[in-house]
């Protein structure tokens, strides 16, 4: 039988600073087929290729992915500054209506750093520009040296609300992450619950209340080493088995038609 199909939203890039290109992080592939058991598909996101409406129909869940550009402030009615960082204005035309349909239709997702971010401003939250300017708040950047094994390593405990959705799954009400972003929620949109906080007080674990389908989503990196963390094992087989319900439903509603 044929593996339900993830679509994995990337971000743009150029390469040797010339060659526009579509990128994902082969680490997200990696846990999508290892781990969800289901076949990443890379999406170039961008409306100029590809609608939410065509994504909606090819793909049966989506991995929305981290990335260095950030959420542009337009979408929570907030000037750019410097702070902000850089911007992949063709990935916001995509991600924010898709989750926002995700959620009404109960397509699954599952949100990664920057897609963390963009389920929160899809559903009319606000970001910080960045974290570590904030009274009592620490650095969650990628750290500037090492290898990838020491900027990915676990830095931090996030703790998770007493019976809530993350320490059902986790089946601990705190465990240990990386923490690699610059950005992170300032206000929560309609239907956002916060069900995990880093802590110096930051959201790191967050689901849509109320949403038919699964609307998980982190601020660390669950994709790094994901078959053989303890942490990151559960949230991507319980979004893989989500996508599986999702493709199983879509074929049955297809032979009832036929």
């Amino acid at each position: 039988m044929a593996r339900p199909v993830v679509g994995i939203i990337g971000n743009q890039y150029l390469i040797n600073d010339q060659y526009p290109a579509h990128a994902g992080g082969t680490m997200n592939s990696e846990a999508v087929a290892s781990v969800s058991g289901c076949m990443p598909l890379l999406v170039p996101a961008d409306p100029r290729f590809v609608s939410v409406a065509e994504l909606m129909e090819r793909c049966d869940g989506f991995l929305l992915t981290g990335g260095r550009p950030n959420v542009h402030p337009e979408h929570y009615g907030e000037e750019a500054t410097a702070a902000h960082g850089d911007f992949d204005r063709a990935r916001d035309a995509i991600a924010l209506p898709l989750v926002r349909e995700c959620v009404e239709r109960g397509q699954p997702f599952l949100g990664i750093c920057r897609g963390f971010q963009e389920v929160n401003v899809a559903m009319g939250g606000s970001l910080y520009p960045e974290i570590r300017d904030l009274p009592g708040r620490d650095n969650h950047r990628m750290p500037p040296d090492g290898t990838l094994e020491e900027k990915f390593a676990l830095r931090h405990c996030v703790t998770f609300s007493e019976g809530g959705v993350f320490h059902r799954l986790m089946g601990s009400e705190k465990v240990m992450t990386n923490t690699l972003h610059g950005q992170g929620i300032k206000r929560a949109g309609a239907r956002v619950v916060i069900d995990g906080y880093a802590p110096d007080g930051t959201p790191e674990a967050i689901y849509i209340k109320d949403a038919p389908g699964f609307t998980l989503s982190v601020q660390w990196h669950p994709e790094w080493d994901a078959a053989n963390d303890p942490v990151s094992r559960p949230l991507f087989e319980a979004f893989g088995d989500a996508v599986r319900a999702w493709a199983e439903g879509r074929q049955g509603a297809a032979l009832k038609s036929a």
